[in-house]
C-alpha cells in the first residue's frame, strides 16, 4: 500500500510560541558582547543578519490564521538556524583562542551551514499566504541576495593570521624570524599578559577534558604547543606534552586533585603550589622561578595588580616558606623540586658600564675592537628580551644600521643579524626603522656572505611587520634580491627567502612586482624538492599568487595541476590541505583544469580527503568536487 503524503498545520497558538522561541534564541545570540579575533568579523555579521530577520518573525507572530506545512517546515528550519547561531556565537566568544585559529577553516564551516538554513528558511516561506508586507518581503529578498553572495565566497580568512599560524607551529628549527611571528600571533590574538595567557591555560585544559577523543592526538599537541611558546615569550612557565587525551600530571599535579591547597600558597602566575616563595615591591608573593622569568621578559609591573614596580628585588617570604613546608609534611603533599639557577653569562643591564663600551666600540678606528664589539652585542641580543630593550636604550641601533655598510663582511654579518635579534622586540622595529635600514640591509642581501644574506632575509621578514616596510622594500627593488636567494640560496637560505616574500606580498604591489620578477618558476621547481621539506610553505605563498591573474596563468600548467593532484592524493595532511586550497582557487576561475585534474586522477583521492581530511581539508575538497560536477556540465 502507497504511503499518503502527510501534512502539518501549526495553529495561531503554536505559531506564536514556535515564533516566540525563535526570537528567544535571537535574542540570546544577541547577548554576546565580544568574539575572538579569527572569527570577529564573521560573529559580527551574523548577529546583524540574525537581526534582519526580527521583522519577518513580528509579522508571522500577528497572523490569526492556521499557518500552512510549508511555512511551519519554513519557521522550524530558522529556529534550528537561530539553535546553531547561539551555540556558534557562544563557541567564539568563550573557547580558546588557539583553538579557534587553528580550526578557523572549519569555524568557517559552521557560519555557511547556517547561512544554507536561512536561505531554505526564507526561499520556501510562503509570504502570500501569511500576509506579510511587501515592505518586510523586500527585506527578505536583499538578505537572501547576500546569503547567495556569501554561498559562492570562497575562503575569507585573514592570510596574513594564516601565515603566522603556519610558520609558528610547523616550524621546528626555533630561528628568530619564527619568533617574530610569534610574538606578533600573540598580540593578534590577545594573549601576551599574565591574566590572558592564565585564562587561555584554562580554556585550553578545559578543551583537553571535553574533546577526549574528538580531536586528534597530534591536533590538541599543536594548540599547546603554541600556548607553550606563548607563555615562553611572555616569560611563564609551558605546560606539560600531551599524551594519551590529556596532560601529563606530575605528582604534585595528581596530590592536587585529591588536597585542597589554601590559596595563599599558591603563586598567582602557575596557580601552583610554591617552595620558594619570594615578596616583590607591591607586596605580592610569587614562587620565585615564576617571578624571575617575569622579570627577565623585561615586564616591570606587578603581575596580579599591575602596579609599576618601585623596584625589581625578590625578598624570600620566609614565615610562608616554613607554613607552606609544615603543610606539606601534615598532608604529605609533596613539593615541586627547583633546578638551581643557571648562570646567566648573557645577562646584562643597560646601565652596564660594560655594555657601554661595547656601544662606543661600534664607533671604534680598530677594525678588531669594532669586530669584538658587534660579535658580542649579536651574541647578547639574542639572550633576552631584557638585553635587547638594554642594547637598544644604550644607543646601539644607529651605529649598528652604519656598519651594514662597513667594507668588512665579517662585520656586516655580525651587524645584520644583531638587528634581526633586537627587531624581535616591537619597539625596537620602530626605532631600526626611523635609521632607514632598508637599503643597506637589501645591499647585504645581494652582496653578502651567505650567512649575512640569509639573516638579511630573515631581518626583512621580522621588519616586514610593519606595513610601511612592506611598501618600502618593494619600492626600493628588495623583491628581486629575495627571489635569488631562494633560486640559489642554502635549504635554510630558500625558507628565509619564502617567509620574506610571503610577508611581504601579502601588499598587492609587491605580489605584481613578485610575479614579474619570475617568482613563479622557482617556487614550482621547488615544489616536490624533498631535500628541502617546505611543501606546504610553498603551497601558501602559491595560494596568495593564486588571486593574482598573472600569478595563476602562470600556475596554470598542466605539470603543476598534476603535481597538485599528486599532493592531494600521496601527501601529508597539511599537504592536503594546502594542494587542495590551491587547486580551488585556481579551478574557480579555469574550469579546463578542473577537468585536467579528473584526467589526472584527483575525484577519489579528493572524495578520501573530503570524509577523513583536516577540516579545511573536507571543506575544500568539497567545493572541488562541486566546481567539478559543474564543469564536466559545460559542453
Amino acid at each position: 500500500m502507497e504511503e499518503e503524503n502527510v501534512t502539518t498545520q501549526t495553529t495561531p497558538e503554536e505559531a506564536k510560541l514556535l515564533v516566540q522561541e525563535i526570537i528567544g534564541l535571537i535574542e540570546q545570540a544577541k547577548s554576546f558582547e565580544s568574539y575572538r579575533v579569527s572569527q570577529k568579523k564573521e560573529c559580527e555579521t551574523l548577529v546583524w543578519r540574525l537581526k534582519q530577520l526580527l521583522p519577518l518573525l513580528l509579522e508571522v507572530r500577528e497572523v490569526e490564521t492556521t499557518i500552512p506545512d510549508p511555512g511551519s517546515r519554513c519557521l522550524m528550519t530558522m529556529k534550528k538556524a537561530a539553535k546553531a547561531s547561539k551555540k556558534l556565537l557562544k563557541t567564539c566568544h568563550g573557547d580558546s583562542r588557539i583553538y579557534l585559529a587553528l580550526e578557523n577553516g572549519a569555524i568557517l564551516g559552521k557560519f555557511h551551514d547556517v547561512y544554507d538554513k536561512l536561505n531554505h528558511a526564507l526561499s520556501e516561506m510562503p509570504y502570500a499566504e501569511l500576509g506579510i508586507s511587501d515592505q518586510v518581503k523586500q527585506q527578505m529578498d536583499e538578505i537572501l541576495m547576500q546569503l547567495k553572495k556569501v554561498k559562492g565566497r570562497t575562503d575569507t580568512q585573514d592570510m596574513e593570521l594564516v601565515m603566522d599560524l603556519l610558520v609558528s607551529v610547523y616550524n621546528k628549527d626555533g630561528r628568530n624570524a619564527d619568533s617574530a611571528s610569534i610574538e606578533r600571533l600573540a598580540h593578534k590574538l590577545g594573549l601576551q599578559t599574565l591574566e590572558e595567557l592564565n585564562r587561555e591555560t584554562i580554556l585550553v585544559r578545559k578543551l583537553v577534558k571535553d574533546k577526549k577523543g574528538q580531536l586528534k592526538p597530534e591536533a590538541m599537541q599543536q594548540i599547546i604547543d603554541l600556548l607553550n611558546k606563548f607563555k615562553r615569550a611572555a616569560g611563564l612557565p609551558e605546560e606539560p606534552e600531551f599524551q594519551d587525551s590529556d596532560f601529563v600530571m606530575t605528582k604534585s599535579q595528581e596530590k592536587a586533585a585529591s588536597v585542597v591547597i589554601p590559596n595563599e600558597f599558591l603563586c598567582p602566575i602557575t596557580l601552583e603550589i610554591m617552595s620558594d616563595p619570594v615578596i616583590i615591591s607591591t607586596g605580592q608573593t610569587y614562587e620565585r622561578e615564576s617571578i624571575q622569568r617575569w622579570l627577565d621578559s623585561n615586564h616591570k609591573t606587578c603581575p596580579k595588580t599591575g602596579q609599576a614596580l618601585a623596584n625589581l628585588l625578590l625578598a624570600p617570604n620566609i614565615a610562608l616558606k616554613n607554613l607552606i613546608q609544615q603543610w606539606s609534611e601534615i598532608h604529605n603533599f609533596p613539593l615541586p623540586k627547583k633546578d638551581p639557577p643557571a648562570n646567566a653569562d648573557t645577562h646584562i643591564n643597560k646601565d652596564s658600564s660594560d655594555l657601554q663600551t661595547l656601544v662606543h666600540n661600534l664607533s671604534s678606528n680598530l677594525l678588531e675592537e669594532q669586530r669584538k664589539a658587534v660579535e658580542k652585542i649579536r651574541l647578547l641580543s639574542k639572550g633576552s628580551s631584557e638585553n635587547r630593550i638594554s642594547i637598544a636604550s644604550c644607543g646601539a641601533i644607529p651605529p649598528l644600521v652604519q656598519l651594514l655598510s662597513y667594507p668588512d663582511s665579517r662585520i656586516q654579518e655580525h651587524a645584520v643579524t644583531a638587528l634581526l635579534n633586537l627587531s624581535l622586540d616591537e619597539s625596537n622595529k620602530k626605532l631600526i626603522s626611523r635609521e632607514n635600514p632598508i637599503s643597506a640591509i637589501i645591499e647585504v642581501l645581494q652582496k653578502g656572505t651567505v650567512g649575512a644574506r640569509e639573516n638579511s632575509a630573515a631581518a626583512l621578514f621580522s621588519l616586514s611587520m610593519l606595513d610601511e616596510n612592506k611598501v618600502e622594500i618593494g619600492s626600493r627593488n628588495g623583491i628581486p634580491p629575495l627571489i635569488d636567494l631562494l633560486k640559489g640560496g642554502t635549504i635554510r637560505g630558500k625558507k628565509d627567502a619564502i617567509t620574506a616574500l610571503f610577508n611581504i606580498c601579502l601588499n598587492q604591489a609587491n605580489k605584481t612586482r613578485a610575479i614579474e620578477g619570475g617568482i613563479i618558476e622557482p617556487l614550482l621547481k621547488f615544489l616536490m624538492d624533498k631535500k628541502l621539506d617546505i611543501v606546504d610553505e610553498i603551497l601558501s605563498i602559491l595560494l596568495i599568487f593564486a588571486s593574482h591573474p598573472t600569478g595563476r596563468q602562470e600556475m596554470g600548467q598542466l605539470k603543476f595541476v598534476e603535481t597538485l593532484v599528486n599532493l592531494v592524493q600521496d601527501g601529508t595532511p597539511k599537504n592536503k590541505e594546502c594542494a587542495a586550497a590551491v587547486l580551488l582557487e585556481l579551478g574557480s576561475h579555469n574550469s579546463n583544469l578542473m577537468l585536467a585534474a579528473l584526467q589526472f586522477g584527483v575525484y577519489n583521492p579528493l572524495v578520501e580527503v573530503a570524509q577523513s581530511g583536516t577540516d579545511r581539508a573536507q571543506r575544500k575538497a568539497k567545493s572541488i568536487l562541486q566546481l567539478m560536477s559543474k564543469a564536466e556540465q559545460i559542453p
